[in-house]
């Protein structure tokens, strides 16, 4: 079972490390190669790609926390 969390832990350490450095910073950043783009749209909240990353950022950082206490516990 430790095993079964453990792979998760780094498939998700993998994603949520990719999904930090597509975002854009003050500069374009690794983003910008990709297309998310670095302007603000009309409403000042970012493009719906960039909105949409940060809801996948976050939701793999709650994964990540998830398990990191899942593994704790059984341990």
């Amino acid at each position: 079972m430790v095993g079964l969390f453990s792979a998760t832990q780094v498939i998700i350490s993998i994603v949520l490390i990719l999904l930090i450095l597509l975002h854009s910073g003050k500069d374009a950043g690794l983003s910008g190669a990709f297309g998310v783009g670095t302007g603000a749209g009309p409403f000042g909240g970012g493009s719906l790609v960039e909105r949409n990353l940060d809801r996948w950022t976050i939701f793999f950082a709650i994964l990540f926390v998830a398990n990191v206490i899942l593994l704790l516990k059984i341990e």
